[in-house]
């Protein structure tokens, strides 16, 4: 008998060589689900009709391209690179602590400041009270030269008056030679800053007009000082027509030996349908001359 008989006499029962119900189902009988006729699954077009439906046969067959692939929580789409990152810090909270420390301490250090300075500015215009006559000298040291207040806008008589700050200066060449300038109207100048600059600067508009404010206040009309403040009217005065005719470069190459201001005052003209007389003629205040001090001179004003 040959191999292939051996093997087609061969038991195909449980202990056979093929396995369990590894044979043709015959006439009748159901199929196995071993068999080499198994049906095949969804999708398949051999199937019979009344055949077992298996469990995976059951289940929906659902269409890869209908329903698309399933999204993981690390394959999430990026998001815009113009949007913040969700739970990423910005601002103050975004540095170290060390670094937020300091910027807490900056931010009080300024409060602080503001604080006071208002507390001095209400102190300086307030009428006279306890605090003020207790630490009139701290109030003052804290407001002038810089801050000075005044009411002259809304007094009864506001000023009417265009105030002109002119300045010459006496120079000495490299060649020992000295010159005395012409007149420079700083207030002009002023003027031409401002004219067309929608936001013109502090300093431009009232710098020094202030200055000269608070030198005629602490000086009589022999332009001798009164009070305590006179010579630091004076030298605040001082500094800042040096630092103007130094922006303008007036010495020429030469060094600044002495200055001096005069203020040109002349009405405003009434309008037509006052009745009001002014002189139109302008009056002049000559101050003296005042010796440049070397460091100012050498372009020490800044």
């Amino acid at each position: 008998m040959d191999t292939h008989d051996e093997d087609s006499n061969a038991p195909h029962g449980p202990g056979g060589r093929h396995g369990p119900d590894n044979r043709t189902a015959g006439p009748g009988e159901p199929r196995g689900t071993g068999g080499t006729d198994e049906p095949r699954r969804a999708g398949g077009t051999d199937e019979p009709a009344g055949s077992s439906v298996t469990e995976d046969t059951a289940r929906p067959h659902v269409t890869p391209e209908l329903s698309g692939p399933e999204v993981e929580p690390g394959d999430r789409e990026p998001q815009d690179p113009a949007e913040p990152l969700v739970g990423t810090r910005l601002g103050v909270a975004a540095l170290s602590p060390r670094y937020q420390v300091g910027a807490a301490l900056a931010l009080a250090v300024v409060a602080v400041v503001a604080c006071v300075h208002l507390g001095m500015v209400f102190l300086h215009v307030a009428p006279s009270n306890t605090v003020t006559k207790q630490h009139g000298k701290a109030i003052d040291d804290w407001i002038y030269p810089e801050f000075e207040q005044n009411w002259k806008l809304f007094a009864p008589n506001p000023l009417q008056q265009n105030i002109a700050v002119q300045v010459r200066a006496e120079t000495r060449g490299e060649d020992g030679s000295t010159s005395t300038t012409g007149w420079y109207d700083l207030s002009a100048e002023d003027g031409r800053a401002i004219q067309g600059n929608p936001l013109p600067s502090h300093t431009q508009q009232n710098e020094l007009r202030r200055a000269f404010d608070y030198y005629a206040g602490t000086h009589d009309n022999n332009n001798r000082p009164v009070g305590m403040r006179g010579t630091l009217s004076e030298e605040y005065l001082r500094r800042i027509v040096v630092l103007r005719l130094d922006r303008d470069h007036a010495a020429d190459g030469g060094t600044l030996q002495r200055v001096q201001v005069r203020v040109r005052t002349a009405a405003v003209p009434p309008p037509r349908w006052s009745g009001e007389r002014v002189s139109s003629e302008p009056a002049y205040r000559v101050l003296p001359w005042w010796t440049v001090p070397a460091a100012e001179a050498r372009g020490g004003v800044r």
